[in-house]
């Protein structure tokens, strides 16, 4: 049986993982890999007041006094500019598998930094990739694995979501393409294989005389090796949420929508093939719960998973070319401009 130490206290940490790990220990079957004690918890911010259901300690080493590394796995929630540093610092104390949340780093170089501390300690680093342990991006891929729409064209993916707020009082991440676009990214190269970055663009968020530099909109296109084209945009001032994926085949459209939130986790899929009824089925879709769920099965089991980072990786090095060739394109509209 596996413990639980939550590295990073604040939104993911907090309100995402720390609920569905509660869930999790109440609803799943005996014989699943969950201690029972209560997970442990330590931020590298000072705490304010303490966070129901979690025991805190003040450091990595305090952490370890009290686990077996052996038997915990260590959720890496801190904001992605800082898990290289407290990747290092925790492997330091013996932790030795980790869960890390998406993205896995900004850029090649942190994510390079990272494959080298995995293979000289000997770390099994998993990543938390929600839409890739979806029953929409399932049933998505038995779609196009099957054949029975023809050959997959192109992908289009909205992700639009009210984060003002946030963005403008806990600046978190460098850009709006690493707050959803590593879900969608990861979906695209699972669904198309790999591909290349034919063009990128972003935008600030902006309210009143509040300006949050890059974290407004992103947009980029990807054509992938087999032709297919992804075209996927991110809106983090929108009014409203969406979480919606086209996929568009030589003989039909599939149009799926993700839950938006947990208080309603619920999936939806249209398939419209030319000349037929289309389908319309809504279903369970709790795709943190299974993420979580899964990692912590593989490793127990002692699982590779190897593989998972590779395709991380992958997912990062398009968002690192499209945060290159966005901001290559905001200076050529401010020198058009001036």
């Amino acid at each position: 049986m596996l413990h639980t130490l939550l590295v990073g206290l604040g939104r993911s940490g907090r309100e995402l993982h720390l609920p569905v790990l509660h869930k999790l220990r109440q609803t799943t079957a005996a014989g699943d890999p969950f201690a029972p004690e209560p997970p442990l918890g330590y931020d590298i911010r000072p705490l304010g007041e303490p966070v129901p259901g979690l025991v805190t300690v003040d450091s990595p080493a305090a952490a370890r006094a009290r686990l077996d590394p052996a038997r915990t796995v260590v959720h890496l929630c801190t904001p992605p500019d800082q898990r290289v540093e407290v990747l290092r610092e925790l492997a330091g104390v013996g932790f030795r598998r980790f869960l890390v949340e998406k993205p896995i780093g900004t850029d090649g170089a942190a994510v390079e930094a990272m494959r080298r501390l995995r293979d000289e300690r000997g770390l099994a680093l998993a990543v938390v990739a929600p839409w890739l342990h979806s029953t929409l991006t399932e049933r998505l891929g038995r779609l196009v694995r099957s054949g029975s729409l023809g050959g997959l064209r192109r992908i289009t993916v909205h992700q639009r979501k009210p984060r003002l707020r946030r963005s403008l009082s806990t600046p978190s991440h460098p850009s709006a393409f690493d707050v959803e676009l590593p879900h969608s990214v990861g979906v695209a190269l699972r669904l198309a294989g790999a591909g290349r970055v034919e063009a990128a663009s972003w935008t600030d968020a902006r309210a009143g005389t509040s300006v949050v530099p890059r974290m407004g909109t992103a947009q980029l296109t990807v054509r992938h090796e087999g032709g297919v084209i992804s075209e996927i945009d991110t809106d983090l001032t929108s009014p409203l949420r969406e979480r919606s994926i086209t996929l568009e085949f030589d003989a039909g459209t599939a149009v799926g929508h993700y839950p938006v939130s947990g208080e309603d986790p619920y999936a939806h899929l249209r398939v419209r093939p030319i000349g037929l009824p289309q389908t319309h089925d809504v279903f369970p879709d709790e795709a943190l719960d299974a993420c979580l769920l899964q990692v912590y099965r593989d490793f127990a089991a002692g699982a590779d998973v190897t593989a998972d980072f590779a395709l991380q990786a992958e997912v990062v090095a398009v968002l690192e070319r499209a945060k290159e060739q966005a901001a290559a394109a905001a200076r050529k509209g401010y020198l058009h401009v001036g």
